[in-house]
């Protein structure tokens, strides 16, 4: 599993597991206990050592016992919610966790990598039924839980592939004519619906590097000689190449996206990668597109951080019936996603040409990198919520 770690984001890393939270750890809630509960994590005993508590922050020193790594929740023993959930815990290491609950009735359970899940003893923690700065309850998602999801958004990819087929034979059609002032504008249509396409990028393979990949270190996309694809292209259209020269480039593209749709119906989505990846999509757009990392002399970054908005938006669309009842910021991410959009729309010109991100003052900079941060923040939850847990 990827780990990514921002502000109030869901996950801890902890002695020799992870602990992963829907917010962060809070101290200082009433009624939360001082010390450290020692529960022990095994197959013989799962949960022993914790036998009451008191509403507020619960702080956990998980022991496993067995030999062998162990996955380790805090549940609710009705509702089956998880509020805990210690990953990769390793044979005899101990990890320290906290978790601020209400009362209600508690239980541990211990997931053994190839043993039936072990329901520790349920323990009633008393006091307020509401506290403040409470971890949510994750209902656990399951493989079946995502597998549609996966195969939903596989169909809308390969719906993507003709557009981006007919964009990447119109750019290579200019090349071939001579017409490079028509290339540029085709290049960016057929770049941006590839953009777009942001969760599926696991299941491309060698595919995305050979399409979209990035110079290597100490080239440049113009100077490497081992690269092709969208960034050469860009590379060699605005240095003032001549056509004969990037026509080679524009008949390897036409091929490579004619490769990649035949064969990623044999490819498969990694149903964990659509959560993770509606988070890792604008992440990896603040570190390259914002920075300016991939422009190769096109200008054209903040089209490019349209176009990964909109794939955003795409990959959340198939588990959006997941999140509706399992994360409540879902609106406010919503309406984070949407105020990026018309944020970064807004330095697009009538003609459809974009404004340069070296064109963006200092104050315009800082707002758009904290409207983006804000809306990464927001996203940072869906990839722990959407995390595969076994049903116990």
């Amino acid at each position: 599993m990827a780990i990514g770690v921002l502000a109030a984001s869901l996950v801890l890393l902890v002695g020799g597991g992870v602990a992963v939270q829907l917010t962060h750890s809070a101290g200082g809630a009433d009624g939360g206990h001082a010390d450290a509960y020692t529960v022990t994590a095994g197959i013989s005993g799962c949960g022993d050592g914790w036998q009451e508590g008191t509403a507020g922050v619960q702080t956990f020193d998980v022991k496993n016992t067995s030999i062998a790594g162990m996955e380790v929740y805090l549940q609710s023993a009705s509702s089956k919610d998880v509020y805990l959930d210690l990953e990769s815990l390793g044979a005899g290491s101990t990890t320290r966790a906290q978790a601020t609950i209400a009362a209600g009735k508690y239980r541990f359970v211990c997931l053994p990598a190839d043993e039936n899940p072990i329901a520790g003893p349920v323990v009633t923690v008393t006091g307020a039924e509401r506290v403040a700065d409470a971890t949510p309850g994750i209902a656990p998602v399951t493989q079946n839980d995502l597998i549609p999801a996966s195969k939903a958004y596989g169909e809308w990819i390969e719906g993507r592939f003709p557009v981006l087929a007919a964009g990447v034979a119109a750019l290579n059609g200019d090349v071939a004519s001579g017409d490079l002032a028509k290339a540029k504008t085709d290049w960016l249509g057929a770049h941006l619906v590839y953009e777009s396409l942001g969760a599926a990028y696991g299941a491309f393979g060698d595919a995305d590097a050979a399409i979209n990949g990035m110079p290597a270190s100490s080239t440049t996309a113009l100077s490497d000689p081992d690269l092709t694809g969208f960034h050469k292209i860009e590379a060699l259209l605005w240095s003032g190449a001549p056509a004969a020269k990037i026509a080679p480039f524009t008949s390897r593209l036409v091929i490579d996206v004619g490769d990649l749709r035949t064969n990623f119906p044999n490819a498969r989505i990694d149903p964990l990668d659509i959560g993770l990846r509606a988070h890792e999509i604008l992440e990896n757009a603040l570190q390259f597109e914002l920075t300016g990392k991939t422009d190769a002399g096109s200008h054209t970054n903040l089209a490019t951080l349209d176009a990964n908005l909109a794939g955003t938006v795409q990959a959340l669309e198939p588990i959006s019936g997941i999140l509706k009842t399992r994360y409540p910021d879902l609106a406010k991410t919503d309406a984070a996603i949407a105020a990026s959009r018309t944020l970064v729309e807004s330095y697009r010109h009538t003609d459809g040409s974009w404004v340069p991100l070296q064109s963006l003052t200092t104050a315009q900079r800082e707002s758009l990198d904290a409207q983006i941060d804000q809306t990464i923040e927001l996203l940072a939850p869906i990839a722990a919520i959407c995390d595969v847990r076994r049903a116990a």
